[in-house]
């Protein structure tokens, strides 16, 4: 009986290990014990016209939440692309937090630029061409 009822509080505080948003507070058995570290984050382009679309890439080891801003919203802990679409020029900041508490940051900018109307340029030069025809005493 105690030790159903042991099994029963320890199954209760694992419940209580999860935020409201379901993410986990304790490390998983998999992640390492090590510092939270941010293995890449950026923009599939160097810069977008204003409204196309792009993906906006990280991966992160040992974090229990990512964040990045402007977006002000979390995202989960792993490698992942979001599709994203600017009206202009935009700096992007992702934090990791990790199970120790540390926090990693990185940052870039993604340039929104108007695009470039192409309009191939062809110049033609145009010359009469003339013919002079002398006349002389020898050739006649």
């Amino acid at each position: 009986m105690l030790l159903s009822v042991s099994l029963l509080i320890a199954l209760w505080g694992l419940t209580l290990s999860r935020r409201p948003n379901g993410k986990v507070w304790l490390r998983p058995l998999g992640a390492r014990p090590a510092p939270v570290r941010i293995v890449r984050f950026y923009a599939a382009t160097g810069a977008v016209a204003p409204g196309q679309a792009t993906q906006l890439c990280y991966s992160v080891e040992n974090a229990r939440s990512v964040r990045i801003a402007p977006m002000q919203r979390s995202f989960p802990a792993e490698d992942r692309c979001l599709d994203i679409a600017p009206e202009h020029t935009t700096h992007y900041t992702l934090l990791a937090e990790g199970y120790d508490g540390t926090v990693a940051a990185r940052s870039f900018t993604l340039a929104v630029e108007a695009p470039v109307d192409f309009q191939p340029v062809l110049q033609y030069a145009w010359r009469p061409s003339t013919t002079t025809r002398t006349h002389s005493r020898v050739n006649s």
